[in-house]
């Protein structure tokens, strides 16, 4: 999107990089000085990961985590020089790019670091690679029992380094954390065999948001050990809990909201339609707002019928379908309300917020997907309230 079209655009997100400051010192004086991976995957979680890595980086944040070598190229061109762990891998056929970007390799296929170890040898150049292991995902990584051999023959391939171990949990958020020690003793396990055969696995990393904010219940997690050598947020650096039962005490400040104005009010009679399918009637004289924000720019059909937006500090239900630009809410309890008037739609207006899990918890999903969600045609907004 051009700078004269974000201009003319109402619907915007703001990005508070004061609160992702804020967010970045709970993460480390929880994780105290372990190093710090920070998860800037698809488009910071929909935050902008150019602008959003750069502030980090001022913050001495080295080390970030992408999924994508594609993600990696963008943060290399626009001048990112951290350290960049594709977290996602990589095809035998990126092995050169991977050289080429200076990134750090995560590993689960024997073949596609053989592929690396041979453009390495090409290029005279030696790659940091991670080696992960599933311990319980079920998802990438080298099987716990197959691992330690893998590892080992990883270890061995020329123009590779290995850097570091890594794996990922598959509900360090639910209440009872008892799968996530499982994992962590999975873990250790392989790690232990290694060491046995003498070989040195570098940065050992599990923690996500999740196992990071588990270190705040007062002992009853029990996953402080999971915070290893390395800690890789991502969800909380934006403000989000990773879930409803995940660290209660941490202070964590929402970093994007999401606004647009009114574009047209319309009065109808009681017994009016609205939207696709007719899935809403009024049913007294009403007073609908036209909003320009629909599911292409990330706010999800789902909320046809169940999602709220904020109006003048009161809450206002969507009504009808949301359209692929265009979203409907009955304002008709909102006293003086005017074409043009803010609407909060994840966000706060005097003392009423709507949050971004508020959102994704109406439409049925997760915060993760609706920030995720939100597209390239929302021109972004960096705010500095301490610059």
């Amino acid at each position: 999107m051009t700078a004269a079209t974000a201009a003319l655009r109402p619907t915007t997100a703001a990005i508070d990089l004061a609160a992702l400051r804020h967010n970045l010192f709970q993460v480390r004086r929880l994780a105290g000085s372990r190093d710090v991976i920070a998860v800037v995957k698809a488009d910071a979680y929909g935050h902008g990961a150019v602008a959003i890595s750069r502030a980090l980086t001022a913050e001495g944040v080295t080390r970030f985590g992408v999924a994508l070598v594609e993600e990696a190229r963008a943060l290399r061109e626009a001048g990112i020089r951290g350290e960049l762990l594709v977290l996602g891998g990589f095809t035998a056929d990126q092995a050169s790019e991977m050289i080429d970007l200076g990134l750090t390799a995560t590993v689960f296929h024997l073949a596609h670091a053989a592929a690396l170890s041979e453009a390495a040898r090409r290029a005279g150049r030696v790659v940091p690679v991670h080696a992960k292991i599933d311990t319980g995902m079920g998802r990438l990584g080298f099987q716990v029992d197959e691992a330690p051999e893998a590892i080992a023959n990883l270890a061995r391939l020329a123009g590779l380094r290995l850097d570091g171990v890594m794996t990922h949990f598959a509900d360090a958020d639910l209440a009872d954390p008892a799968f996530a020690r499982e994992q962590m003793a999975r873990f250790d396990r392989v790690i232990a065999v290694l060491a046995a055969r003498g070989i040195a696995v570098g940065l050992r990393h599990a923690a996500n948001s999740a196992a990071v904010m588990a270190v705040s219940r007062d002992g009853v997690a029990g996953l402080e050990a999971a915070l290893y050598d390395a800690v890789r947020p991502g969800i909380m650096l934006y403000g989000c809990r990773p879930g409803p039962s995940v660290g209660p005490a941490v202070d964590l400040r929402p970093v994007l909201s999401l606004t647009t104005r009114i574009g047209l009010l319309k009065r109808v009679p009681s017994g009016t339609p609205i939207s696709y399918g007719r899935t809403f009637v009024t049913r007294r004289p009403s007073l609908i707002a036209i909003l320009p924000i629909g599911y292409a720019d990330g706010y999800p059909r789902a909320l046809s019928n169940v999602g709220a937006v904020v109006v003048r500090g009161r809450r206002a239900p969507v009504t009808g379908r949301v359209c692929m630009d265009l979203t409907m809410a009955d304002v008709t309890d909102v006293p003086g309300v005017s074409e043009g008037d803010d609407v909060a739609v994840i966000g706060t207006q005097g003392d009423t917020s709507i949050s971004a899990e508020d959102a994704a918890a109406a439409a049925g999903t997760i915060a993760y997907e609706l920030l995720c969600g939100i597209g390239p045609r929302v021109p972004r907004r960096y705010l500095d309230r301490e610059a």
